[in-house]
């Protein structure tokens, strides 16, 4: 695991993850993130982001648990994805993130049934089957920053299409930094 300066916003979100003994409930983690004043500037050395597509990248984890910053340029977006086992809480940081939640139709395909923008503050929470994609649907040169917790940690998840009712396994990568390393 990389080496964390924990900030004083930062500490107590820690240590109720490390104290964890398994799965963490979605009301807590919604809870926990409501309450957090973590801000942007106190994961900074996390904030990296991709070209090719939005970057997840470990600030923390432990047995139950993975804390992520995910960085988002604009038009980036997750795939269409459940949570397979996971409890997940998201918190904006910079930016606005789109979230759009899908359920399966009689034919077997998808259908969007709600989209709505969480602005920075704003908290969402999924776990197990529900289907979802967050996206930074903004204008050119508005990032995005999410503080993820994944409870225990998404290692394996299913994705969807929204054209077919193809469903398939996908590991998502994950971007280890030493602190101080510059990578």
């Amino acid at each position: 695991m990389p080496a964390t300066i924990l900030t004083d916003k930062l500490t107590p979100l820690i240590q109720f993850l490390d104290g964890l003994a398994q799965r963490a409930p979605i009301e807590n983690l919604e809870q926990l993130l409501h309450e957090s004043a973590i801000t942007l500037e106190d994961v900074a050395e996390f904030a990296r982001f991709g070209e090719k597509g939005y970057t997840r990248n470990l600030v923390r984890g432990g047995e139950w648990y993975h804390l992520l910053v995910l960085c988002w340029r604009s038009g980036q977006r997750s795939p269409i994805h459940n949570h397979a086992q996971s409890t997940c809480g998201v918190r904006v940081l910079t930016g606005v993130a789109t979230e759009t939640k899908f359920e399966k139709t009689p034919s077997g395909l998808l259908k969007a049934v709600i989209s709505r923008d969480l602005e920075e503050g704003g908290v969402c929470a999924s776990q197990d089957a529900d289907v979802h994609q967050i996206s930074n649907l903004q204008g050119a040169g508005k990032d995005l920053v999410t503080l993820h917790i994944y409870s225990p940690p998404l290692l394996k998840m299913k994705t969807y299409s929204i054209t077919d009712a193809r469903v398939e396994d996908y590991t998502p990568v994950i971007f280890e930094h030493v602190h101080g390393s510059g990578i």
